[in-house]
């Protein structure tokens, strides 16, 4: 046997008590209010624990009144969190109050469910750690645990400093079973003393723990003598909790009314939601939830979303992205996933498969719903749809299965008022012009051109938000040669009219000159609207970049002074009656021409654009002249 080997010692970490509990106190939550959470979790697992106990023939109790109470008693300066739970004994006190981490909840699932029974968790039983308790002491100088087992065995006295030195009274009187953790606050602490304060952590964190809390404030000597001489009946004290929420029932026993009531209760927005998901998913993902579609007041408003997550009940936190995909934070909702893999402090989510999944399962749920709408409420659908535009946009954007699970539910506005998908638009238009999409931006705008493609029976969708732009470049690259344009980016096929133009140099000439631009780019055609002289068009790929200027610059970008696009073309009607006068104009009076020519040109650029201050003053200026001369 070699000399190293013979050395070898073995052994365990040893950690002393005074300088762990600092680092539990200060490091262990991010917020200070989360104590209260931990505390009342605890007590509800109390319950949760007798509940099971009861069921399994092993304890038999009488009264089945569960509760928990949360007393604020201002004057002593203490917070009170009791339960009529499970209690414990003295040995339970030392095993599990005295020693840090070891988690009683672990413990009983291992006892009472087997470590391979996966409905544990199911039963409400939500300490996983052992660390909760001692979250009491991020505001408590001293802390309190008075307990009682159901075994009937003497109440039993655990007094805690935050030095982490604790002394225990045997033998201690308590009548009932369960346990008071009694907090004393820490002088800057006050505001744990306040009946708001605590109301609203209540409101935040317990909102829907499986055991009915009741708040109670320990008033003032004087204030209870006012009370008796107004002789007033008490009033029956009501849970500032609800047990069984709205995500736990079955879908089938749930009302639209009940799901919208929940809604305004959890979200305090006065808006009607436009739908709901309602999920329920089994072994082996096990968790349920509501997810609310809301009414958006514009394409900016999705960051008001909000998802919250609960573990058995208990709120965790709001839009933790690992469970809920970044297009989906958008919609509102709550989602109970009893088996997550949260780290000790319960704010985070430790790497996993399972939250992979669950992510997973949510889009496709949020897809089958859509589809689901789309088929089988089509006009309901269609009334929703602008609403529910740029979140489907959005999501698939950013997530192509996504995409690729609602395509056939996208639908496109007509400037009619009618709603088309991409194949029906096809399909429609395969004679006059395949597989391209022709759609306005702005329909007052561009009334012209729409008026135009009419007349001949083209149909015009109209996409007019700015994430419209990045959204069609998905649709083109999903769909081989299919290519939106829009209409004042090219001259339909189907608007012109037999035969081919003649170019006019002089004319050519006579639009680079008045327009400014040298580099204009003017081209002759027949179109069949013979009262149209001149329309401008921009290519579709300048329009589709300067798109995407502005987005960068309201994204905060700097990206310098917006300028018109100089990739333009002015497309001549010959057909027109006013460009064959203009040109024969062209050999006799050029100053008169150049005149016409100029608000022709400028008419183009309004039908295309709004006019700058310069452009509007000129154009104003020539036609006063104009009326003036006739």
């Amino acid at each position: 046997m070699s000399e190293d080997i013979k050395n070898t010692e073995k052994g365990g970490i040893s950690v002393e008590i005074e300088h762990i509990f600092p680092i539990i106190k200060k490091w262990l939550y991010s917020e200070k209010e989360i104590f209260l959470r931990e505390i009342v979790s605890n007590a509800c697992d109390a319950v949760t624990k007798l509940k099971r106990l009861t069921s399994l023939g092993e304890a038999q109790i009488e009264d089945d009144k569960y509760k928990i109470t949360v007393t604020i008693d201002k004057a002593a300066r203490t917070l009170t969190v009791s339960d009529n739970g499970i209690g414990m004994t003295e040995d339970e006190v030392r095993r599990y109050i005295c020693q840090i981490a070891l988690s009683g909840a672990l413990e009983f699932i291992e006892k009472y469910e087997g470590t391979d029974n996966k409905d544990a968790a199911a039963d409400g039983i939500i300490g996983h750690f052992g660390l909760g308790f001692y979250s009491a002491f991020m505001v408590s100088d001293t802390v309190d645990v008075i307990t009682r087992s159901y075994t009937s065995e003497n109440a039993v006295k655990w007094v805690c400093s935050e030095a982490g030195e604790y002394e225990i009274t045997t033998d201690y009187f308590r009548a009932e079973r369960g346990t008071d953790v009694v907090m004393h606050i820490m002088a800057d602490e006050s505001e744990f003393l306040e009946e708001y304060r605590i109301r609203e952590m209540l409101d935040k964190y317990c909102s829907f723990m499986p055991v009915e809390i009741y708040l109670d404030v320990v008033k003032p000597e004087e204030d209870k003598a006012d009370e008796k001489s107004e002789d007033k009946a008490p009033e029956e004290p009501k849970p500032v909790n609800d047990v069984s929420p709205l995500w736990q029932k079955n879908p089938s026993d749930c009302t639209d009314e009940e799901y919208d009531e929940f809604y305004h209760k959890v979200f305090r927005d006065y808006r009607e939601p436009l739908f709901h998901i309602h999920l329920n998913a089994d072994y082996p993902l096990n968790f349920r939830g509501i997810l609310y579609f809301p009414r958006l007041a514009h394409e900016y408003d999705n960051l008001e979303g909000q998802v919250k997550l609960y573990y058995n009940q208990v709120f965790v936190a709001d839009n933790i992205k690992e469970v809920i995909p970044e297009f989906l934070l958008m919609l509102k909702g709550v989602l109970d996933c009893p088996e997550l893999p949260l780290n000790v402090s319960r704010s985070y989510l430790q790497n996993s498969g399972y939250v992979a999944k669950i992510s997973a399962h949510i889009v496709k749920k949020v897809a089958d719903k859509l589809c689901s709408m789309y088929n089988l409420e089509r006009e309901n659908y269609e009334k929703l749809w602008e609403d529910l535009k740029t979140f489907v946009e959005y999501g698939c954007l950013r997530d192509r299965k996504f995409y690729d699970r609602v395509k056939s539910a996208v639908i496109y506005a007509t400037t009619d008022g009618k709603y088309v998908t991409l194949d029906e638009y096809l399909e429609k238009a395969k004679e006059k012009h395949e597989k391209t999409v022709y759609y306005a931006a702005d329909v007052t705008a561009q009334a012209q051109y729409i008026s135009m493609f009419a007349a001949e029976g083209i149909e015009v969708v109209v996409l007019d938000k700015m994430i419209d732009t990045q959204f069609i470049n998905i649709v083109e690259q999903e769909n081989e040669g299919v290519k939106f344009v829009r209409i004042d980016a090219d001259v339909a096929g189907a608007l012109k009219a037999e035969g081919n133009a003649e170019a006019n140099e002089k004319l050519t000439e006579i639009f680079k000159e008045v327009s400014g631009n040298s580099e204009l780019k003017v081209s002759f055609e027949l179109l069949k609207n013979e009262k149209i002289p001149a329309i401008l068009n921009i290519s579709e790929e300048t329009r589709r970049m300067e798109d995407m200027m502005k987005m960068y610059r309201r994204a905060g970008s700097d990206m310098g002074d917006m300028k018109f696009p100089t990739d333009t073309s002015l497309v001549v009607n010959a057909n027109s009656t006013l460009i064959k006068r203009l040109a024969n104009e062209a050999e006799n009076d050029t100053e008169k021409t150049k005149k016409l020519a100029k608000q022709i040109y400028t008419l183009a650029l309004l039908a295309q654009r709004q006019l700058n201050a310069d452009e509007l003053q000129t154009f104003l200026s020539d036609s006063f002249d104009m009326l003036e001369n006739i």
